[in-house]
């Protein structure tokens, strides 16, 4: 086996036992040469980091003019987190609802809305209206004077009112009639 000429073999067949042969070298080189490499990484992220900081530092000492202010940073209404509590806005000022059955809220909002049907609304700054009151808006329509629709043209509008969209035509056209 290791008898011929070209090929090399690390077997003594004179000895019961096999030799324990460690290239000591090599590993001698790749500790050191691992050893230096963690050493330098280490080197490079230190300084790496120090560079870091000191762009941190810069950037935290100059203010941003475009940087949003306190309450422009906060994220749009209702908000959950630092909410100043339940509440609603009204004409008088805020009604705080923190203690108050569950249905104080919609009785609050019911309140305004009806106020506004009734009264109606006119906007702080202009002075134009809103919000006008029921009555005052049928009283109004009424002295319009708006002509009905008669003829071949009403029962045209009466049919498409009635026409609804039926699964016989997939959904693209108005084939069935409401009763």
């Amino acid at each position: 086996m290791g008898k011929t000429k070209h090929e090399e073999s690390f077997v003594d067949f004179d000895k019961p036992y096999e030799q324990n042969i460690i290239g000591l070298k090599g590993i001698v080189y790749f500790g050191v040469g691992l050893f230096l490499l963690i050493v330098i990484t280490f080197g490079l992220m230190a300084a790496l980091y120090r560079v870091l900081e000191e762009n941190a530092a810069e950037e935290k000492a100059t203010t941003n003019p475009m940087a949003r202010g306190q309450v422009e940073s906060l994220p749009p209404e209702p908000r959950l987190q630092a909410a100043p509590g339940f509440g609603v806005e009204s004409e008088q000022g805020r009604v705080n609802l923190e203690l108050r059955e569950p249905q104080a809220e919609y009785r609050e909002l019911r309140k305004q809305w009806d106020r506004l049907w009734l009264d109606g609304a006119r906007h702080p700054e202009t002075g134009t209206m809103i919000t006008m009151p029921l009555e005052e808006a049928k009283k109004r329509f009424l002295e319009q004077n708006v002509p009905a629709a008669s003829g071949p043209e009403a029962d045209e509008i009466e049919r498409q009112s009635r026409a609804i969209i039926s699964e016989a035509s997939s959904g693209r056209m108005a084939t069935g009639l409401r009763k």
